[in-house]
């Protein structure tokens, strides 16, 4: 009788895994469906052009150009930590929530291209 519990153990195992998967799966789905109405608009792989209709997006292959011939100044506005991991060479640190004060560090003659990613 004891060998056949220890056969049974692996089954048993594998099951209340896959509840506890299933469960945690239930909680998270809730979790963001009920978060919805606060949260802020998806991100989707398009750029959504119609919420910010004002700026000007720039393809790949123009800003490549842009970099190799020197005719713009990227910005990165990610965290200093992240853009300390990896940055466009050349490319200045300013992060999102301090642009409005380092404004004055940019020539506005020049074209300013801004990242994220």
């Amino acid at each position: 009788m004891k060998n056949r519990k220890n056969k049974n153990f692996p089954v048993l195992l594998f099951v209340a895994g896959g509840v506890l998967l299933l469960f945690t799966a239930i909680l998270l789905t809730l979790q963001n469906n009920s978060g919805q109405a606060v949260q802020s608009p998806s991100v989707s792989n398009e750029h959504d052009e119609e919420t910010y209709p004002e700026i000007k997006r720039v393809s790949v292959d123009d800003a490549k150009a842009a970099l190799d011939a020197g005719t713009a100044v990227f910005v990165d506005v990610r965290g200093a930590d992240v853009y300390a991991m990896s940055h466009i060479k050349g490319s200045l640190s300013i992060p999102l929530a301090d642009t409005e004060a380092r404004l004055i560090e940019l020539n506005k003659a020049q074209w300013i291209i801004t990242y994220c990613t």
